[in-house]
């Protein structure tokens, strides 16, 4: 496929360009004296900070305690967030360290405008500004998008990028991506060792190993081991991995930067409890109760991935930034869990099976070319370049059948935990199919800045998809060749006014595609080959102001199309029609950074109305005009404090708040909203042990915490306590 023969090119190009330049003289970063952590820098917003609190880290960012400064990852170019015109947040490493969340879901959870979605209990699912999507995460800006739960113990940070951004991201992310940033050989000597235990056999150790090997070449490892059971009955948790890094100064103005890493997740998948009468069955006295089969319901993953990127400034003034990535998945999921609601006797409830295997390989090339210059009073950062991607993969579905022949078997939901054996099957209407997409984009931006008040920025992308599907159904007849091309144009704009240095004022305009392939693309129906794209259109004005230097105000204010959701054609069976659309209308303002020298805070507000102004799905779904979308609030307040009584002891509390939501964008079943109380409790004995306590849902309410349709609700965490113990040597 020339796809992939342009990526071989590619690799071949960047190795050649890394080993012609040769070893020379150290950059800047290089020569710079390495401060030992803890040591004390310049004080900020009244009181010293030490790099337990300040780091310099990759992509283009430095933080000072929750609060990150600048990031190339909204324009590709190193940019600070006050002249970003689109909405940010970044969960910080203090961040994560201090709540001491290990997953995507939870650190996001004090994000303004941000919702989990349950995603079948086998992978990270979020809904930002109300669309959901299992598939926009990135690792450095490249895509990281199979289905699996991701660990954060080699994440430096955590970007969300709000409204469509396809100039930067590519196709999907209509309501924004999530972008980890991960921890890198950056020359400063570390060694950390992290140890996590708690309750329902908790047991978790994360190492942080790294230094210099020379002036010139660094190394980092990064590893983690977790086997820990859950509040819900039968749910238990087994992961580990690794990331070693390395980085070369190959001279004055060259670094490569390689890294690797291997992880494995194995779990019990979840799909939580049914409904009846329109609302949660029994929450409250079900918070652990697993509804199916849990010796049968699970979840694996084995990924390998390694990454090259290489930095390079030409004499010329022009900045080259490449990066090659390898990614290879291997994920498999089963489950037998609740097929219907609780019927209104009580007396019960139908559960179902299935499995998928959903294998994929990865590989991408993205060239970045930056250049600055003046044209008079006008000065210029322009951006060009160009990715290469190839995906390839299977999509297979085994539907489980009962004992009773057919694929659903009903139990008493007071005793809902099944051990009814299950033979599981391909049918013919199941997937059954080997998958690729190749794309080729070239994309340009100019940010331009006339004077120190008005900024401008403005971009353009093409992308080329050409996806292929193979069906090899179960039929045994010839297998189905399907194929579809979409050539894509996704413009981007956006003004940014400051009136003091330390406040903008930003408008913006964007649009992103998502082919109707859809999110994992695992096969293509020919109802699908013919479908359009959907649309996403985002529309927004906000305001971010620099309290101090160490302390950022946001708002924003969006409306957000979404077009093109497809509805099934009744009169054409395995057709469809382009009519579906939502609107997203909504504010959000968000609080990161120090508010004194002793009280930190990240959160804010985020009132959201996602309702679909056009039907789409199926009649039978019921997904009218005038419904909200599924598990998105009007109202979520979110606040996380952390205050400092002493130079040793801190303590911190969180408060979540949210509106009642619909399970699903039918709205029959009703959630109720959250209100929950987090606790923290941080003793820092010397500069080389800290201690901490985290306790989950300090008063101990019963909550739903998310769903995945009508009868696959997720019931909240009671009070969950965990310790952890860091150590510096």
């Amino acid at each position: 496929m020339k796809i992939r023969r342009a990526l071989a090119q590619s690799f071949l190009a960047t190795t050649a360009l890394a080993s012609g330049i040769g070893f020379g003289s150290l950059d800047a970063r290089a020569q710079a004296p390495t401060p030992a952590r803890g040591t004390p820098v310049q004080p900020l917003a009244g009181g010293a900070v030490t790099l337990d609190q300040l780091s310099v880290e990759g992509q283009g960012g430095t933080s000072v305690g929750y609060l990150t400064k600048r990031t190339r990852s909204a324009t590709k170019t190193d940019t600070p967030l006050i002249d970003t015109p689109q909405s940010v947040t970044v969960v910080t490493q203090a961040q994560i360290r201090d709540q001491g969340f290990q997953s995507i879901e939870e650190a996001v959870r004090y994000v303004p405008g941000i919702i989990p979605h349950q995603g079948e209990g086998n992978r990270d699912d979020l809904i930002i500004r109300g669309q959901r999507s299992n598939a926009d995460f990135y690792v450095n800006g490249v895509r990281d998008d199979v289905q699996y739960f991701r660990d954060l113990y080699n994440t430096q940070r955590i970007e969300v990028l709000k409204g469509p951004n396809a100039l930067v991201f590519g196709r999907g992310g209509g309501g924004g991506v999530i972008n980890r940033v991960l921890k890198e050989a950056d020359g400063i000597p570390i060694r950390e060792i992290l140890v996590q235990g708690g309750q329902y056999f908790n047991k978790r150790v994360a190492v942080d190993v790294g230094d210099r090997v020379s002036d010139s070449v660094f190394f980092r490892m990064n590893g983690v081991f977790e086997d820990t059971g859950t509040y819900r009955d039968f749910v238990d948790i087994r992961r580990y991995g690794f990331n070693p890094t390395m980085t070369f100064l190959l001279g004055p103005a060259t670094t490569l930067k390689l890294s690797y890493e291997y992880f494995h997740d194995d779990r019990n998948t979840d799909r939580g409890i049914p409904s009846q009468f329109g609302r949660p069955y029994n929450y409250r006295n079900n918070i652990g109760t697993y509804f199916g089969n849990p010796g049968l319901s699970y979840a694996r993953v084995d990924a390998n991935i390694a990454t090259a990127t290489l930095d390079h400034l030409f004499d010329s003034g022009v900045a080259v930034h490449s990066t090659l990535r390898f990614a290879d998945y291997q994920k498999f999921y089963q489950n037998v869990f609740p097929g219907s609601a609780v019927n209104a006797a009580g007396t019960s409830v139908n559960i179902t099976a299935y499995n998928n295997e959903t294998p994929r390989t990865n590989y991408f090339s993205q060239n970045d070319f930056t250049y600055k210059f003046d044209t008079g009073f006008l000065k210029h950062t322009l951006l060009a370049g160009f990715e290469l991607g190839y995906q390839e993969g299977r999509a297979f579905r085994e539907e489980g059948f009962f004992s009773n022949g057919t694929s659903t078997l009903a139990v008493n939901p007071l005793f809902p935990t099944s051990r009814a054996p299950v033979t599981f099957r391909n049918i013919p209407t199941g997937a059954n199919s080997r998958y690729n997409l190749g794309l080729a984009a070239v994309y340009a931006q100019d940010q331009i800045e006339i004077g120190p008040h008005l900024q401008l920025i403005g971009g353009l992308r093409y992308d080329h998809f050409d996806f292929t599907a193979n069906n090899l159904n179960a039929t045994g007849a010839t297998p189905v060749r399907t194929n579809r091309i979409d050539n894509l144009l996704s413009p981007r704009a956006g003004i940014v006014l400051k009136p003091l240095e330390n406040l903008a004022f930003y408008g913006s305009y964007s649009v992103s595609y998502l082919p109707s392939s859809g999110d994992q693309f695992g096969s293509l129906a020919p109802g699908l080959a013919i479908s359009q794209p959907e649309r996403f259109e985002n529309a927004e004005v906000g305001i971010k102001y620099d309290v101090s230097p160490a302390l950022q105000l946001t708002g924003a204010l969006y409306n957000l199309d979404r077009f093109n959701q497809r509805l099934n054609d009744s009169n054409r069976p395995g057709l469809f029609l382009p009519t579906g659309q939502t609107n997203t209308q909504g504010a959000e303002i968000g609080a990161n950074g120090y508010v004194t020298d002793w009280w930190q805070v990240a959160g804010g507000y985020a009132f959201t109305d996602a309702t679909i102004t056009s039907g789409f799905g199926t009649a039978a779904q019921g997904f009218r005009p005038g419904n909200r979308v599924g598990l998105v609030p009007f109202n979520a307040f979110t606040l996380w404090n952390k205050f400092d009584v002493t130079r040793e002891f801190s303590f911190g509390i969180g408060y979540i708040q949210t509106g009642h939501t619909f399970a699903s964008s039918d709205d029959t079943v009703r959630l109720p909203g959250i209100t929950r109380f987090d606790l923290g409790l941080f003793y820092r004995v010397n500069e080389f042990w800290r201690a901490q306590v985290n306790i989950e849902n300090l008063f101990d309410r019963r909550y739903i915490a998310t769903a995945d349709g009508n009868n696959n609700i997720g019931p909240g965490a009671p009070r969950l306590v965990r310790f952890q113990v860091i150590a510096r040597f």
